[in-house]
């Protein structure tokens, strides 16, 4: 190998390895964030060699401040990988030896880039997960700030886009926070799997050093060491796992930004966007574009597109490391990138949205929504449903052929349709009057969503703590 190059490998070669081997090689352009994780793992191994008698207390000492001050230089910018590094590890090395001379090649006893980029990796998306969190956070409060707003304004609920039965618009909110909160969920399952430490595996097989995997384990933040050598440098569940839970925050991300399309569009006109969280036309200077909402729906093909990556990069490898799994960061990373970029931008235009109450209101009883009203009071007459369906709609086929709304049907018409209606059915036509009747646990009345939102409010104050934990040793 070059005398001018830092490598972590070459003795065995006689020569250096050709220009576009080592274009198709280099990893540092992308894995260079994971040099503060490398940097914790190696002061945790550093004790480990020094706990080994592999490093004195001087030697420590040294090692302890050299990283410290390596540390710091990555921070600032002072230290930078140059186009001659082939990844983080290489980088980190290189400035270590600057530092520590020969001193700084100890370190390197006992672990291999194999043990040391599954740890890194864990480490940082265990660290960036509770940045995603705090984001989901965030969207979730602004839509439970809104839905606090309209618990009790009418909507027209929706199947197949079209007008069903009424619901209030708070409940429409907060059907959408519910998805966020299993996100949530899902990524606190994921951590306790992912909180598995590989640093001591070595290439594959461990080591014969006197190593101790569960103090670094313990010192790194993870719950135990990995408890096979050739799992813990093979494994990249944690990834494929992580990068569902995001593909998944994607689907609701691009659901809810779906509806905010129609909700803003001419044809609904149920929301007004804040002019700071819309755009405009080039061309049409009337155009008010619900871009963020766009954008999220967008997105979520980027992030599936990541899932897929790497369980096909997985799919067929043999134990234990191949260097098909270098694929596996730029996903990961770019779903971090995505979620941090559209979790803020959905939070902001959900929070400053400006909903018309007017609309709703004329809206929540178009198309028939109270049908099912008449049935359900045609059951509580005792009427079996099957008959309360037909008898229902055949009241709507003659509202429909004389345009005109359920509650202007006139008596003897209603006696026409069925004996079963008479002029007290008028007592459920109306949307407040149906809202008000959804009074079981989960549904859509005033009294119901209210608990739901007092229940969205405490798990969420719940998650606000457990995403501003920290994982790695600061």
């Amino acid at each position: 190998m070059s005398s001018s190059r830092t490598s972590l490998w070459g003795g065995r070669f006689a020569g250096g390895p050709a220009e576009a081997l080592a274009r198709l090689s280099v990893s540092v352009q992308f894995d260079w964030r994971l040099a503060p994780y490398d940097i914790a793992a190696s002061r945790a191994h550093a004790r480990v060699l020094a706990g080994a008698g592999l490093l004195d207390a001087d030697e420590l000492g040294q090692m302890l401040a050299a990283l410290d001050d390596l540390e710091a230089a990555c921070a600032s910018g002072e230290f930078r990988p140059t186009v001659d590094d082939e990844d983080v590890h290489t980088a980190l090395e290189r400035g270590l030896l600057e530092r520590l001379g020969t001193l700084g090649g100890k370190l390197r006893a006992g672990r291999s880039r194999n043990d040391q980029v599954a740890t890194d990796l864990r480490l940082y998306l265990r660290d960036h997960a509770r940045g995603v969190a705090t984001d989901l956070v965030q969207l979730a409060d602004s839509l439970v700030e809104q839905a606090e707003r309209h618990i009790d304004t009418p909507a027209p609920g929706m199947t197949h886009l079209q007008h069903a039965q009424p619901v209030t618009f708070g409940h429409w909110l907060l059907a959408h926070v519910q998805p966020l909160l299993r996100d949530l969920e899902r990524l606190r399952d994921w951590d306790a799997r992912a909180a598995i430490s590989p640093l001591g595996a070595g290439a594959l097989a461990g080591s014969s050093l006197p190593l101790d995997p569960a103090g670094v384990a313990k010192e790194l933040g993870f719950t135990a060491p990995a408890a096979n050598s050739m799992d813990a440098v093979a494994d990249r569940d944690f990834v494929a796992e992580f990068l569902f839970i995001t593909s998944l925050v994607g689907v609701h991300l691009s659901r809810l930004g779906e509806e905010v399309v129609l909700w803003t569009s001419q044809q609904f006109g149920w929301v007004e966007l804040d002019d700071g969280f819309a755009t405009g036309s080039s061309i049409m200077p009337q155009k008010k574009n619900a871009d963020i909402a766009e954008l999220a729906r967008g997105k979520a093909g980027r992030l599936i597109g990541g899932l897929v990556t790497v369980l096909t990069m997985l799919k067929g490898l043999p134990l234990t490391y191949d260097r098909d799994m270098q694929e596996d960061k730029e996903p990961a990373f770019d779903a971090v990138d995505t979620l941090e970029l559209v979790l803020p931008a959905l939070a902001g235009m959900i929070s400053t949205m400006t909903v018309r109450v007017d609309r709703l209101v004329a809206a929540a009883p178009v198309g028939y929504t109270l049908a099912t009203e008449v049935a359900d009071w045609l059951v509580r007459k005792g009427v079996p449903f099957r008959e309360a369906h037909e008898v229902t709609g055949r009241l709507v086929a003659l509202c429909v052929a004389r345009d005109c709304a359920l509650d202007e049907v006139s008596d003897d018409d209603l006696a026409l349709v069925s004996s079963y209606l008479d002029p007290s059915v008028r007592d459920v036509l109306s949307v407040r009057s149906a809202l008000a009747a959804r009074i079981t646990p989960g549904s859509t009345g005033p009294g119901p969503v209210a608990d739901q939102l007092a229940s969205a409010v405490d798990k969420l104050d719940g998650w606000r703590e457990w995403a501003t934990e920290h994982v790695v040793p600061r």
